[in-house]
C-alpha cells in the first residue's frame, strides 16, 4: 500500500498545481503538453528504459493510453469550464465503477465480505465528500455539457483499466512501456498545441512551459507509483482502483481545508472519515 499512498500524494500535487494554474493565469493546455516532455526525461534519467521490440509489445494498449492521457486531461479542463468544477469532479470520482467492474469481470479479482464492506464504505465516502451544494455563480451550464462529463467518466475509467493491463504485461519492463506511452502522449499533445498556436488560441511562453515541467515531475510520480502498486498488488486490482480514488478524495479534501482554506460541510467531514475507514478495511481484506 506504500506505492498507493505515494501515487495518491503525487495525484493531489497535480490537482493543487492545476488549481494554482488558474490563479496565475497559466495556459493549462500548454502546461499539460510540456509536462509529458519532463516525464519522458525523468523516465530516461532514472530507469534508462529500452524501446521494447515491436513484436512483443502491446502496441494497441500503448497507442490507446498515449492518446487518452492528454486528450482526457484537456477534456477535463473544458468540462470544468462548460459544466462546472462540481459536476466534473462527480464524473471523475464515479469513474471508479468502471475499473472496479473490470477487476472482477476481466482480471479474476475475488470478492470477500470484508472487501465488499470496504467498497460500500468507500462509495459512501465518495458521495459524501463531493461538495454537492457548492454554488456556481455567474456560470451557465451549456446544453451539451453532459457530453464532456460522459467523456471524463468513461475516459478516466478506461485509462485505469489500460494501466492495469500495462502493469500485468510482464514480457516488457513496465518502465519501457511507460517511456513509450509518455512519448506518444507528448507527440499527440504537441500536435494539439500546434493547432492551437496556428489558430492563435495561444502562444509559446516560458512561464507556461516551466509550469508544465513542474507538473510533469508530479505526474511522473503519480503514474510510476500507480503502476508499481498494480504490480505489487497484481492479484487484487480492485484494491488499487478503490484506494486510489478514495485516498485522493480524502487527502485532497484535507489539503483544500488547510492550504486553500476551503470550507467543509458536516457531510464532507463524515465523507473524509469514511474514506480513511474504507482504506483500512480494504487493506485488511487482502490479508
Amino acid at each position: 500500500m506504500l506505492y498507493v499512498f505515494l501515487s495518491i500524494c503525487c495525484s493531489v500535487i497535480v490537482s493543487i498545481m492545476l488549481k494554482l494554474a488558474k490563479r496565475y493565469q497559466i495556459d493549462v493546455f500548454q502546461a499539460i503538453t510540456w509536462n509529458y516532455s519532463m516525464a519522458i526525461l525523468l523516465t530516461w534519467l532514472f530507469f534508462k528504459p529500452g524501446v521494447p521490440p515491436l513484436q512483443s509489445a502491446p502496441l494497441g494498449i500503448y497507442v490507446a493510453v498515449g492518446f487518452l492521457l492528454p486528450v482526457i486531461f484537456m477534456v477535463m479542463a473544458v468540462s470544468v469550464r462548460v459544466a462546472g468544477i462540481v459536476r466534473t469532479d462527480v464524473a471523475q470520482r464515479l469513474s471508479l465503477f468502471i475499473p472496479l467492474l473490470a477487476s472482477f469481470l476481466l482480471f479474476g479479482d475475488k470478492l470477500n465480505l470484508l472487501k465488499i464492506v470496504g467498497l460500500v464504505i468507500g462509495f459512501a465516502a465518495i458521495l459524501l465528500s463531493i461538495p454537492w451544494q457548492k454554488k456556481t455563480a455567474n456560470r451557465k451550464v451549456v446544453s451539451n455539457a453532459w457530453i464532456y462529463l460522459l467523456i471524463v467518466f468513461f475516459g478516466i475509467g478506461i485509462i485505469d483499466i489500460l494501466f492495469k493491463q500495462v502493469a500485468a504485461f510482464t514480457a516488457v519492463p513496465y518502465t519501457s512501456s511507460l517511456f513509450v506511452i509518455y512519448i506518444l502522449s507528448f507527440v499527440i499533445a504537441l500536435i494539439i498545441l500546434g493547432i492551437r498556436i496556428f489558430t492563435k488560441q495561444t502562444k509559446f511562453s516560458w512561464p507556461h512551459i516551466g509550469f508544465g515541467w513542474l507538473l510533469g515531475v508530479a505526474n511522473f510520480g503519480n503514474i510510476l507509483f500507480y503502476l508499481k502498486a498494480h504490480k505489487a498488488l497484481s492479484g487484487t486490482p480492485s484494491t488499487v482502483f478503490s484506494a486510489m480514488n478514495i485516498g485522493v478524495i480524502a487527502l485532497g479534501t484535507l489539503v483544500g481545508l488547510v492550504v486553500f482554506n476551503e470550507r467543509l460541510s458536516i457531510l464532507n467531514k463524515i465523507g473524509v472519515g469514511l474514506a480513511v475507514v474504507a482504506i483500512v478495511v480494504i487493506t485488511l481484506s487482502n490479508k
